[in-house]
């Protein structure tokens, strides 16, 4: 791991005095815009599949996550931690959510998988082990997901939750990818010819989707309370 190291350093010298001013001046916040255009553009480079995009790609999102480390290294965010503390926090993680690999032997039987559904089965519960303070299953959605992302990744935590009943089958008529990009290109097109934002309309209808959920779950717990008390 010498390069990663040298490349650590090499970010540590250029927010250090007589580095470059630009570094220096960045913070947490100013750098949220970098991370998220690295992001898209890695994103754009795995789907085109072209080797030498994907490799720098890579090394501009690695590099933000460098960024971001060396200044919390300054106690910028609290209590300081570094690139290895990031790296060590995360193994623990993986391997917490992954009994069915690092587990004792009871958790390697009870926890036994195949296939990827029978992994993330059980993956919520491994989550909510990690996170018992939340009350909600859309606790932790990021709400700065684009509109479409973020509509399927409530309905997907509602569904599974049990919260939301999924479609048997489709309420519009689709068979492919290629038709269901057509149909939401109609979507745009017709929302643009009527001078509406079509990404502001879904996020807005995703934002009271998930008023609706919440309040279901306030409901169920409630009505859990009340079958608990008798």
């Amino acid at each position: 791991m010498e390069k990663l190291k040298s490349l650590i350093d090499t970010a540590h010298q250029l927010r250090a005095p007589g580095g470059c001013p630009w570094d220096a001046e960045q913070d947490h916040r100013s750098l949220v815009q970098y991370l998220l255009e690295e992001t898209h553009e890695l994103i754009d480079a795995l789907e085109k599949g072209n080797r030498d995009e994907v490799l720098e790609e890579l090394g501009d999102v690695l590099y933000q996550v460098i960024f971001h480390s060396d200044l919390a290294s300054e106690g910028t965010l609290g209590e300081a931690f570094d690139l290895e503390d990031v790296a060590e926090f995360m193994e623990q993680k993986m391997r917490s959510r992954h009994p069915h690999v690092f587990g004792s032997k009871e958790e390697l039987e009870r926890f036994a998988a195949e296939t990827g559904d029978d992994v993330m089965q059980n993956w919520e519960s491994h989550k909510k082990k990690e996170k018992p303070g939340r009350t909600s299953v859309l606790d932790g959605v990021p709400q700065t997901m684009p509109a479409l992302a973020l509509s399927s990744k409530v309905m997907a935590k509602a569904e599974k939750a049990g919260i939301l009943e999924g479609l048997s089958e489709p309420v519009v008529a689709m068979e492919s990818e290629e038709d269901l990009g057509k149909l939401l290109l109609a979507i745009v097109a017709s929302a643009r010819s009527l001078g509406l934002d079509a990404e502001r309309a879904l996020r807005e209808a995703t934002r009271e989707l998930q008023v609706e959920i919440r309040a279901k779950e306030l409901e169920e717990d409630f009505d859990a309370g009340v079958i608990g008390q008798g």
